[in-house]
C-alpha cells in the first residue's frame, strides 16, 4: 500500500492518522503542495486535480479523503477477523461527513501573511506553466489548475466567502463543544474516526496561531485538544512537524525553497 502525502495537507493528515490509528504498514511518498511536487508530470498523470492525499493498493487507487479512511477501516477489520459490527455507527460516519464538508482552503489562505502567500502563489504558477510546456498532452489539465489558481486569487478578495467559511468552522467547534460537555471524544468515550478527521482541523487552528480564539474559548474543546495531542498518532503524523520549535523549522524550510527556486527561475 502507498500513500502520497504532504504534512501541510489536512487531509493527509487525516488519512495518516487513520493508518496510524488501525496500525497498518504502508509505503510514504511525500509530496509537497507549497513547492509544487503535485504538478510532476509523474503524479499528475495519476491524478490531475493535484490534490492530496492518493492511496493505492495494487492497482486500486483512492483520492477521496472520506473513501480512503472507510477503506483502510475495513482492511484493519479483516486483518483483526473482525465484521461489520465493528465498523464505525452511523454517527461516526455523520461527524466524518460534517467535518469534510468544510473546506479549510481560504480559511487557511486568508491567515497566511499576503507577503508569503502571494510569493508562493506566483512560484506555482510559473511551475504549472513550466510543467505544461514539458508536457503539452497534459496542457488542458494543467490549464485548469493555472486558472484554478487565479480564481483562488479573487476569491479572497472577497469577504462574503472568507465569512462562510468562518461561520461554518464556528458551527462544527460549536457542535463539537456541545458533545465534549458530554463524553470524552466526539462520539462517546472511545476515541473514533470521527476524532482522527477532528484533530488535524484543531491542528490547523494552532498552527495559524488562532488557538486562543477558536479553541482556548471553548473550554472542551481545548481539554481535548490536549488529550488527543498526547496521542502517538498525533506525535508522529503531526507533531513531529509542527509542535513547538518545529513548526518554524518546517515553515522555514519550504519558504527557503521556494525563495531560492524563485530567484534561480527554476521551476
Amino acid at each position: 500500500m502507498q500513500l502520497y502525502h504532504h504534512p501541510y495537507s489536512l487531509d493527509s493528515q487525516k488519512v495518516r492518522i487513520a493508518l496510524e490509528e488501525k496500525n497498518i504498514d504502508y509505503t510514504s511518498f511525500h509530496v509537497n503542495p507549497i513547492t509544487g511536487k503535485n504538478f510532476d508530470s509523474s503524479f499528475f498523470r495519476m491524478n490531475p486535480s493535484a490534490k492530496l492525499p492518493v492511496f493505492q493498493n495494487g492497482s486500486h487507487i483512492l483520492y477521496n479523503t472520506v473513501e480512503i479512511i472507510q477503506y483502510i477501516e475495513r482492511i484493519a477489520m479483516v486483518s483483526s477477523g473482525g465484521n461489520d459490527s465493528t465498523l464505525s455507527s452511523g454517527e461516526v460516519v455523520e461527524w466524518i461527513y460534517k467535518i469534510q464538508q468544510w473546506n479549510p482552503k481560504f480559511f487557511t489562505l486568508s491567515h497566511v501573511p499576503p507577503k508569503y502567500r502571494l510569493s508562493v502563489t506566483k512560484f506555482l504558477r510559473r511551475v504549472i506553466i513550466a510543467r505544461m510546456a514539458e508536457c503539452p498532452e497534459l496542457a488542458s489539465a494543467y490549464h485548469r489548475k493555472l486558472k484554478e489558481a487565479y480564481e483562488t486569487e479573487d476569491k479572497l478578495k472577497d469577504p462574503e466567502i472568507l465569512r462562510r467559511s468562518e461561520e461554518h468552522l464556528e458551527r462544527i467547534l460549536d457542535e463539537a463543544e456541545r458533545k465534549l460537555s458530554e463524553t470524552t471524544y466526539l462520539v462517546g468515550e472511545e476515541f473514533t474516526l470521527a476524532d482522527v478527521v477532528f484533530i488535524p482541523l484543531l491542528s490547523r487552528l494552532a498552527l495559524l496561531n488562532l488557538e486562543e480564539k477558536y479553541i482556548n474559548t471553548r473550554l472542551n474543546v481545548a481539554e481535548y485538544w490536549n488529550v488527543v495531542q498526547e496521542r502517538p498518532s498525533y506525535r508522529k503524523v503531526i507533531g513531529k512537524y509542527f509542535h513547538g520549535w518545529r513548526r518554524q523549522k518546517t515553515l522555514l524550510k519550504t519558504w527557503c525553497f521556494v525563495r531560492i527556486r524563485s530567484l534561480l527561475k527554476q521551476y
